[in-house]
């Protein structure tokens, strides 16, 4: 029983895909590279790390070498939750960046310790069936000798050259004739092939410790930054224990802290009080109840998540059902409210999906933050590195303050659900704060109104950005919007690049549903 009908009531160039081992990413060339690994008699953990490591090359706007990541895998038997995000240079302190009204977005100053080539290493070395090296084949591949840009990722690139052609490294990689490359056209960077051989062959270990990590920590003296080879040896990925919340019959899991997961939680534990499924999907009565619940979900998330070890409030405190339920007070069904945090007891971002015939579901999750993160580029190794720093607060006190081995507030967060106890789905969607927005939006479709995985991804969103504003997509209707503005919310029309590209691997009977974006160039396969 699927839980789910099979009908597609939203205009979408999508259908899905049914086979008993799925893969599904933002990228056709990275779907294509995860479903290799799994015809090469790879399971889903090979496939998934094929796909993320062909998306530094073939998707280099959202996320690069220098990124950070996290996964969310179902075994067979139990669900594994890994965070590999880097930490603060240690040399960081407040003082560092007491002239400044915000942490910054670019330079090497916005940069923390990447990751995700230490995800990629401890994802292999646990779960995977194909050698290491053998996951790099179609990226290499794809960097040496070229790949064709497809249409999104040319206008998401070009759309990042104003702010970020002046960075330390940047126009020498990604701008070819002094622009970005054009839909269509071919675009080769032999440096990010080299460099992808040696991490391959080294098993990562030349990116923390090699020369690698000396060209990085070169090129940051060089350019005022505090990045030492220290800091890169003491890195290390972390294996954690998700955390799960019951909405409906469905419980939703993701990662602790330092990610932005819990926004999820919260806000759907909120919603379980609100009997959203008793007015129509789509209406403004329906659309009201998700958006006062995320804004009161942020308002928690945004005061209290930070490192684990700089949080003061247990994570499970704020999803407390007595503290939900008073949450559930703050709500005025026709008014837009504005609210702040609340005070709980004191007891203590690519995305792709892909899942195999031997029940194994990996949910994953890559980004290099804002568009090609912080615009420096390690010259002659291709290594994009992220701006994970502007996570940071300047705030005084602030759990999630800067300074030196800190891991920064984070957005980027896989997705996954059961039912009674059984994995359902591996789901996620790129987009910063669109992402728990995203999950409790695809939640809310799939529990509340038992629409089928991708049309759940195919309908419209709304996304509320960092001053409460609400950015929407026109195919709500005009008399949904009108009422919305009329309750009070800031209506702000928004392009649907704004709204998260989401992946899902849904698990059948006999096999999955894979179902990916139309918001994005991307392709769900299976066999």
């Amino acid at each position: 029983m699927t839980g789910f009908d099979w009908e597609f009531p939203y205009s979408s160039r999508r259908m899905p895909v049914l086979a008993r081992n799925v893969v599904a990413t933002s990228q056709p060339l990275a779907a294509q590279a995860g479903l290799r690994m799994l015809l090469a008699g790879g399971n889903a953990v090979d496939a998934a790390l094929a796909a993320a490591i062909t998306l530094t090359v073939v998707e280099p706007v959202m996320n690069g070498i220098g990124g950070d990541a996290f996964a969310l895998v179902w075994d067979g038997s139990e669900l594994h939750g890994l965070n590999a995000s880097g930490r603060a240079p240690a040399a960081w302190t407040p003082q560092r960046f007491a002239a400044r009204r915000e942490m910054p977005a670019t330079g090497w100053d916005a940069v923390t310790v990447p990751g995700e080539v230490s995800g990629w290493v401890a994802l292999s070395e646990r779960f995977g069936r194909l050698p290491f090296a053998e996951l790099f084949a179609p990226a290499i591949e794809y960097a040496a000798n070229g790949f064709l840009v497809s249409p999104i990722v040319a206008r998401m690139w070009a759309g990042q050259v104003p702010r970020l052609a002046g960075e330390p490294g940047f126009a020498e990689a990604f701008l070819p004739d002094g622009r970005a490359p054009r839909a269509g056209e071919r675009f080769v960077f032999p440096d990010q092939a080299h460099t992808l051989e040696r991490i391959a062959a080294t098993r990562g270990e030349d990116f923390y410790r090699g020369e690698l990590a000396e060209r990085m920590v070169a090129h940051a003296r060089a350019h005022g930054g505090a990045l030492a080879l220290d800091d890169l040896a003491a890195h290390r990925a972390d294996w954690v224990a998700p955390i799960g919340h019951p909405y409906h019959d469905l419980t939703l899991y993701e990662l602790p802290p330092n990610g932005q997961g819990l926004a999820a939680l919260i806000a759907l534990g909120i919603l379980e009080y609100c009997h959203v499924a008793d007015h129509p999907p789509d209406s403004a009565d329906s659309l009201h109840l998700q958006i006062e619940a995320m804004k009161l979900a942020f308002a928690d998330v945004y005061r209290y998540v930070a490192d684990p070890a700089h949080m003061r409030v247990d994570p499970r405190a704020l999803l407390e059902p007595g503290y939900l339920k008073s949450r559930v007070k703050e709500i005025d069904r026709r008014q837009a409210r504005y609210p702040r945090h609340g005070v709980p007891r004191h007891e203590g971002t690519v995305y792709l999906s892909a899942a195999d015939a031997d029940g194994m579901m990996v949910s994953y999750i890559q980004s290099n933050y804002t568009g090609f993160g912080s615009g420096v580029v390690v010259p002659g190794t291709g290594i994009s590195l992220h701006n994970r720093a502007w996570g940071f607060t300047l705030e005084p006190g602030h759990p999630n303050e800067v300074g030196g081995g800190k891991r920064p507030f984070h957005t980027i967060i896989p997705g996954f659900v059961a039912r009674a106890g059984a994995p359902l789905m591996s789901f996620g969607l790129m987009g910063a704060n669109m992402q728990p927005q995203g999950h409790v939006q695809l939640m809310t479709r799939l529990a509340d109104y038992g629409r089928n995985p991708q049309a759940a991804i195919d309908g419209p969103r709304w996304r509320l950005d960092a001053d409460s504003n609400l950015w929407i997509e026109p195919e709500f209707g005009a008399a949904v919007l009108s009422e919305l503005e009329s309750r009070g919310h800031r209506i702000v029309p928004k392009d649907p690049l704004n709204f998260g590209a989401a992946q899902i691997a849904w698990r059948l009977e006999h096999g999955y549903l894979a179902a990916s974006d139309p918001r994005r160039d991307g392709q769900a396969l299976g066999f």
